[in-house]
């Protein structure tokens, strides 16, 4: 076989297949791509499961339950400083902050979230932005 047999050859291997399956395949792949396209899409993004403009409303009440270098590093009361439903959160055991919405604030348990109203109150209480969550 050449290459110049190639045209002749597929030629005669694409006029076995019935017309529907082609049609079929198509679809298939269409379908398939398209739906990868969408998850990758939102892995992008990281809207998984969640309202794309909500936010969380936590209540504060009692004493704080943040490590000492966290609270030494926050000169306002913990009621001031940690706003419900703030726009950056960390964990109490970690040392990345992120926006609510990326994958990393998602897996930070409810007891151990620490919130903050800016980046700069955030980068004072010792914790440094995340790299794969976009937009910080």
């Amino acid at each position: 076989m050449n290459i110049s047999d190639i045209p002749a050859g597929s030629k005669d291997f694409l006029g076995k297949i019935p017309a529907g399956a082609i049609y079929s395949l198509i679809l298939i792949l269409t379908a398939t791509g398209s739906f990868g396209l969408g998850v990758l899409f939102e892995r992008d993004i990281g809207l998984s499961g969640q309202n794309s403009g909500g936010f969380w409303i936590e209540e504060v009440q009692g004493t704080s339950t943040l490590p000492a270098s966290v609270q030494s590093a926050v000169a306002a009361p913990v009621e001031d400083s940690v706003v419900t439903g703030g726009q950056y959160v960390a964990s109490k055991n970690g040392t990345r902050y992120y926006l609510p919405w990326c994958g990393g604030a998602k897996q930070i348990n409810e007891e151990n979230k620490v919130w903050f109203t800016t980046k700069e109150d955030a980068e004072r209480a010792g914790y440094t932005p995340a790299k794969n969550c976009k937009g910080i």
